[in-house]
C-alpha cells in the first residue's frame, strides 16, 4: 500500500472523530497502532500562514533579488530552480528555490543528499544554505497553499520511497503541510544518514502535537534573525526553541528501536549520498 492511499484512508477515519488522531500503523500489523495528538491549531492555520506570507512577500521578494543577483553574478546556470515534493496527504507538487549548487548537480547522478562539504555548493550557495535565503521562493508555495511557513521539512519523493522502507511511521509527516521552517529545521543539521532522519522525525512529530499560534511566531522570528547571525545556538535559546531528540516523548518509540547497522548505513550512503564524480 502506498503512502497516499495510507493518509487517504487515515485522515477519512479522524475526520469522522475528534480532533485527538488516532493513527493506525497500517505499515505494520493492524493491531500495531500509535497516538498522534495533531495539535487543534491546525484547523486555523492555514489562515495564519496565508496573512504573514501576504505581509512579508515583499520584503522576501527584495531579499531574492539580491540573492538572485549575486548567484547570476558568481557561477552561470539558473538563478532558480524547482524539485518535485511531497505535501499534504503525500500529494507532489512544484517547490522553488535559489540555486546553490552549480548548473546541473545531480546529471550524473541523480537525487541525492547533500553531504557535508559538498563540493557542488558554490561559494555563495554556502551563505544562502546557512541562512535559508536560499528558501525565500517557497512564499510563493504558501500563497498557493501548498506549503505552511512552518512544519516539517518538504521532501523529495524519490527519498520518500526508501526512506518510508527503511523507518517507521516517516510517513505519518505527510499529516500535516510542510513548512519553510521548523523546530527540526533550527535544531539539527542537513540529514547525512538514516539516524539524522529520526532524529528530524521526532522533533517533527513533537511539532504536531504542540503547534500553537504562539509557537510559530518565535520560530518565525528565529528565522528571520537567523538570516543576520546565521547558525547561533544562542538566538534559538534565546526563543526557547532548543529540543533534542533523545528528550522527547517520541524517542522511546523511534530512535532506541532503530539503530542501523553499519552495513546499512554504507548502502544508504551509496544510494542517498554519493557524489557526482
Amino acid at each position: 500500500m502506498d503512502i497516499l492511499s495510507i493518509c487517504v484512508k487515515i485522515r477519512a477515519e479522524t475526520r469522522r472523530r475528534s480532533a485527538e488522531f488516532v493513527v493506525k500503523n497500517m505499515l505494520d500489523s493492524p493491531s500495531d497502532y500509535i497516538m498522534l495528538k495533531i495539535s487543534p491549531y491546525y484547523r486555523w492555520k492555514y489562515y495564519f500562514d496565508f496573512f504573514l506570507a501576504v505581509l512579508l512577500i515583499i520584503p522576501a521578494v527584495l531579499i531574492t533579488a539580491v540573492a538572485v543577483f549575486f548567484v547570476k553574478l558568481t557561477s552561470r546556470g539558473p538563478c532558480l530552480y524547482s524539485h518535485i515534493r511531497l505535501g499534504l496527504d503525500g500529494r507532489p507538487f512544484t517547490i522553488y528555490k535559489i540555486r546553490t549548487m552549480r548548473a546541473e548537480a545531480e546529471a550524473a547522478t541523480g537525487p541525492v543528499w547533500t553531504a557535508r562539504d559538498d563540493k557542488r555548493i558554490t561559494a555563495v550557495g554556502k551563505i544562502l544554505r546557512k541562512t535559508h535565503i536560499d528558501d525565500l521562493p517557497q512564499f510563493y508555495n504558501v500563497l498557493r497553499g501548498d506549503m505552511s511557513l512552518t512544519g516539517p521539512r518538504p521532501e523529495r519523493p524519490e527519498f520518500v520511497k526508501i526512506l518510508e522502507k527503511r523507518i517507521d511511521r516517516y510517513g505519518y509527516r505527510l499529516f500535516v503541510k510542510p513548512g519553510i521552517t521548523g523546530l527540526a529545521q533550527l535544531n539539527l543539521e542537513p540529514d547525512t544518514d538514516l539516524n539524522d532522519v529520526r532524529r528530524k522525525l521526532v522533533l517533527d512529530f513533537e511539532y504536531m502535537e504542540k503547534c500553537s499560534f504562539r509557537l510559530d511566531l518565535r520560530l518565525l522570528l528565529c528565522s528571520a534573525i537567523n538570516i543576520l547571525c546565521p547558525g547561533s545556538r544562542s538566538l534559538v535559546k534565546f526563543f526557547r526553541l532548543t529540543r533534542r531528540s533523545a528528550e522527547s516523548p517520541w524517542a522511546a518509540s523511534l530512535l532506541p528501536n532503530n539503530a542501523v547497522s553499519s552495513n546499512e548505513e554504507e548502502r544508504l550512503s551509496q544510494i542517498l549520498i554519493k557524489r557526482a564524480i
